[in-house]
């Protein structure tokens, strides 16, 4: 990637929100800050993720600042709004990192926000530290990324296991399947996962459909999966499509053993909100549930404050989703600056790679192309909707977990669609 002028920079700085948290008080005036610098999709499609992050990374700032900082200073977040535009991506990591010379940089929220920023920090030998990628380092293979997500190195042999693993136990043993997503890179790697691991075990495939991001009506290509009579739907979709999947599945009255699979969605508190009982015996890919199984240390405190701004924030009020995530991704580089004891990128990274990490997301170790060493890809079902109101997610029962075993929180209800 050619430089850009600082002029250039100047432009998309100012085409850009940038925000910059203040550190905390108990630091004598003129401290030199630690910063901590990142795009974040404050606008556009991808800020209801991006803004809860940003809560959760913030709420972490605060707790490190309290405890003093890291090696002695008090820590910045220097952050740009990319407006959920990868385009915007690679210039403002230039920036951050010519221009505002951060110590640091992590990533926005998603695989399609992370790549375009790769090339940059790689060209920097920066470590980098992502939130919820999908596979982006398989093509560069650098060995400063460490990526915080449950898929692990072969997302293929890991994604789609959990839902089939739960389909073998079913009392009528599935004999076929049907496959759909929406042609953007996450749900396609979700789709080959579901059709590798269903040639595995011998499911006959008999419908594996792609549809556009743009769709609006999925009603006749839900038609065409019930013409097929699959015993298995799985669905790699994102929030607004899963709305209207979810919908005219409820119109249809699809009836399948089991329907869900990768939906990205439903795991956000505003689309539980409006869709209530056309959530109930859906069963879909998960990373946290407040379960008792995963109630992990330091998890319920980080809510209670998450919780307790979220509704002023106007971001997502459960923060059962990938916000304990962001909270852990700077756990990560906190717990790894505090071990080498100084700002040694070369250093940091070999300790990403030997250490265990504890985290509100439990202990993780990173793999060797720095992807978790141990996926943990959950398999979540939601038993008991009857309404839209969200008083139910922040208890046990309303969305248990049924894979992995060590994880696992209940049984699973069958069919879909079945009344509460």
């Amino acid at each position: 990637m050619t430089r850009m002028t600082r002029r250039a920079l100047g432009r998309l700085a100012a085409g850009a929100t940038v925000l910059a948290a203040a550190p905390g008080l108990s630091f004598a005036q003129g401290s030199n800050p630690l910063r901590i610098g990142y795009s974040m999709s404050l606008s556009g499609g991808l800020a209801p993720n991006g803004r809860s992050s940003l809560l959760a990374h913030r709420i972490w700032q605060e707790d490190v600042n309290a405890r003093g900082g890291i090696l002695g200073r008090p820590v910045e977040l220097v952050y740009y709004d990319d407006q959920s535009s990868p385009a915007n991506v690679p210039g403002l990591y230039t920036k951050l990192l010519d221009v505002d010379r951060v110590d640091m940089v992590t990533s926005s929220y998603a695989t399609v926000m992370i790549a375009p920023s790769m090339p940059v920090v790689m060209q920097r030998n920066m470590c980098y530290v992502t939130l919820l990628g999908a596979g982006v380092n398989e093509a560069f293979k650098y060995d400063r990324y460490f990526n915080m997500n449950v898929t692990g190195d072969d997302i293929r042999a890991n994604y789609a296991k959990g839902f089939l693993d739960v389909a073998a136990r079913l009392p009528t043993p599935p004999r076929t399947i049907a496959i759909l997503a929406v042609d953007n890179e996450f749900a396609q790697k979700a789709a080959e996962s579901a059709r590798y691991l269903s040639k595995q075990r011998g499911l006959r495939i008999v419908y594996d459909r792609s549809y556009p991001p743009t769709t609006v009506d999925f009603t006749p290509t839900l038609r065409s999966i019930q013409a097929a009579r699959p015993d298995l739907i799985f669905i790699g979709s994102y929030p607004p499509d899963s709305n209207g999947i979810l919908r005219a599945a409820s119109e249809l009255r699809i009836t399948a053993q089991m329907f869900g699979g990768g939906m990205i969605g439903p795991q956000i508190a505003a689309v539980q909100a409006q869709l209530g009982p056309i959530l109930n015996n859906l069963v879909t890919w998960d990373i946290y549930s407040p379960e008792p199984t995963m109630d992990f240390p330091g998890i319920r405190a980080f809510q209670e404050k998450y919780r307790a701004r979220a509704v002023q924030e106007q971001v997502d009020v459960l923060g059962n989703y990938l916000q304990p995530y962001a909270y852990a991704q700077m756990q990560v580089v906190e717990q790894a600056l505090n071990r080498v004891g100084k700002l040694d990128q070369a250093a940091l990274a070999g300790d990403m790679h030997a250490s265990i990490f504890n985290t509100v997301v439990g202990d993780i170790r990173f793999g060797a192309h720095g992807e978790w060493a141990e996926p943990r890809n959950l398999l979540v079902q939601f038993q008991g909707i009857r309404d839209g109101d969200l008083e139910k997610y922040k208890k046990p029962g309303a969305k248990v977990i049924l894979f992995p075993e060590s994880l696992k929180s209940g049984e699973l209800r069958i069919p879909y669609g079945a009344p509460a």
